[in-house]
């Protein structure tokens, strides 16, 4: 069971934030983004989950895949969650919660496009030790809060290792 779903917002945003806080990479490759998209891939098999995911740096992608019972509508979900991230350098989660907090939408207090942009859970910053945001790892297709556990779950199993 997703532990974030029993949260409340302040707690989920703090959450949320010791997760960008620490997974952070000394490096990262090509090598390192099929590793981490092959991960996601194959959990989703073994678990049934019907997701797209995504790896981008610098506007390059790296790995883009779907899973069996993806839809095309979760590449542009893909594509909306990135520019979130891409702008704030914060998970999409995170500025979902910390928009909902502010009583405001994302469009609202940042007169962003809601076609163009998504703060939904799922997209998160591939961050260098140094605080460098250098790209974005995403999954669409489940429940947001699901969406941003598995690449949680991913991320901190790799930097484990």
């Amino acid at each position: 069971m997703n532990k974030l779903t029993e949260l409340n917002d302040t707690e989920l945003l703090a959450a949320i934030s010791a997760h960008e806080d620490s997974l952070r990479f000394d490096e990262f490759s090509i090598a390192i983004a099929h590793k981490l998209g092959n991960r996601l891939v194959q959990l989703a098999a073994e678990r049934s989950l019907p997701i797209a995911v995504d790896i981008t740096c610098a506007g390059h992608c790296l790995f883009h895949m779907a899973t069996e019972g993806a839809t095309p509508d979760n590449a542009e979900w893909i594509a909306r969650k990135n520019r979130v991230v891409n702008r704030f350098h914060h998970s999409s989660l995170y500025m979902g919660v910390s928009c909902r907090m502010s009583g405001r939408s994302l469009e609202e207090r940042y007169i962003l496009p809601p076609h163009q942009y998504a703060a939904h859970g799922g997209a998160f910053p591939l961050r260098l030790k140094s605080g460098v945001v250098i790209g974005t790892i995403t999954v669409s297709g489940l429940p947001q809060l699901d969406d941003h556990a598995l690449v949680v779950e991913v991320l901190s199993e790799h930097l484990e290792q």
